[in-house]
């Protein structure tokens, strides 16, 4: 088995730089690697996986392997692999399979490379790794005792297959602990997506009306971003609930339809396809700006936009741009690919350390548990979300009250 296949071990040096500048800026996961360098929880544990491969998920894996994890890495999106960072992990003796830019034949050829020593645990955002368990390659799950995924994404894709009864072994939802979704999704999302517009389109947000399609916690965040940016917010929704929160939040909200003419710039985050269509797309104003925030690039009507396109050209580093046979020209960040990572370098550090602090927590709770486990979704405890969220804060070097014991009793009484 090849030990990695990446563009060029040269590039090491300057992704251990990178690793470096984001394990400075990590405490819970810095914290961790000590006590796992001495207590090695995951000696001889094989683990698989499959994450957006750029410094900060690099951390983690080297993490995980100071605690004695076997690791096998591969990305997550070939637009966001980093090859420098790639690079730094196989310099560093870890088994990487990926690299920037790969074609679709290359990223899945990456993926079974990454699962053939046979995993005991997978960490996946997406999903990839599972589906490709569960569809092609069952064969090198026998030893899989469970995983833990990443994004709400591959969440919903290991639920629609628990419901349907095929879900070979546990797997933990990271993405819906407290200290993941509330913080990454909002905080992580609403600035690392507003990053990547300002860099790849150098222009003001001030002025313009942002579209955004969907008000989850990731929409909540690119929404709360657009408004302190000075942008007027657009909602689009079918929850009639979020469109509400939404309305309260101080945005307008309105269907797809009747905002595709008003938007100056528009980002999806709905985790559904075709949220923005050609229909929508012949009512948008001439350099209409459309990025995706959702996982998968099928948010944005891609094959449809290249076929009701009349010509289309390279715009600027990252955007391509659309003729439309009416004379306008539609804008696209990063090829439709999750734009916060495909086209700028993720989540702030300190974001994806209470990220990556669930996800190397739940892999020891599979360790530990996976012979009473169902082969169900499961839910990230209480206990690893109060600890991770206790350690932040005495990282942040702040306290908080407790409970007295009259009180404990009081809320646990039925009579005032």
């Amino acid at each position: 088995m090849n030990k990695y296949d990446i563009r060029d071990i040269t590039f090491a040096e300057s992704g251990h730089r990178k690793i470096e500048w984001v394990r400075n800026n990590m405490p819970l996961l810095r914290a961790m690697e000590e006590e796992f360098k001495r207590d090695r929880p995951l000696d001889g544990i094989k683990i698989s996986l499959s994450v957006h491969l750029e410094a900060k998920t690099a951390y983690l894996c080297l993490v995980l392997a100071a605690g004695g994890a076997h690791m096998s890495v591969t990305g997550s999106n070939s637009l966001s692999t980093q090859d420098d960072v790639a690079a730094a992990l196989a310099d560093r003796g870890l088994k990487v399979f990926a690299y920037h830019g790969a074609t679709n034949e290359e990223y899945m050829r990456h993926l079974e490379m990454c699962l053939e020593h046979k995993p005991n645990i997978i960490i996946d955002d997406g999903g990839d790794l599972v589906e490709l368990l569960h569809r092609k390659r069952s064969d090198l799950a026998e030893d899989v005792f469970g995983g833990c995924e990443e994004t709400t994404t591959g969440v919903i894709r290991l639920k629609a297959m628990e419901r349907e009864g095929i879900l070979k072994f546990p797997m933990v939802a990271v993405n819906d602990a407290k200290c993941k979704h509330l913080f990454d999704n909002r905080y992580g999302t609403g600035q690392s997506v507003w990053d990547s517009m300002m860099r790849n389109t150098n222009l003001i947000v001030a002025s313009k009306t942002v579209v955004v399609v969907g008000y989850g916690w990731c929409s909540r965040g690119i929404a709360m971003r657009a408004s302190a940016l000075g942008a007027k917010v657009i909602v689009t929704e079918i929850d009639p609930v979020k469109a509400m929160e939404a309305k309260m939040d101080g945005h307008d909200v309105m269907p797809m339809n009747k905002a595709a003419s008003m938007g100056d710039m528009f980002i999806t985050a709905t985790g559904c396809k075709h949220t923005i269509t050609v229909e929508h797309m012949v009512k948008m104003k001439d350099g209409a700006i459309l990025a995706n925030a959702g996982h998968f690039n099928v948010e944005i009507d891609m094959a449809g936009l290249e076929e009701a396109a009349i010509s289309s050209c390279e715009t600027r580093n990252n955007i391509i741009g659309y003729t439309l046979k009416n004379g306008n020209i539609i804008n696209v960040i990063g090829e439709g690919k999750l734009v916060n990572i495909a086209a700028a370098d993720g989540h702030p550090a300190e974001i994806m350390d209470l990220s990556f602090a669930v996800q190397a927590m739940s892999a020891l709770y599979i360790k530990d548990n996976y012979k009473n486990l169902d082969n169900k979704v499961i839910d990230v405890s209480g206990e690893i979300d109060n600890v991770i969220a206790r350690k932040r804060l005495e990282a942040w070097d702040i306290e908080i009250d407790s409970l007295t014991e009259d009180q404990k009793l009081y809320l646990k009484s039925w009579q005032l």
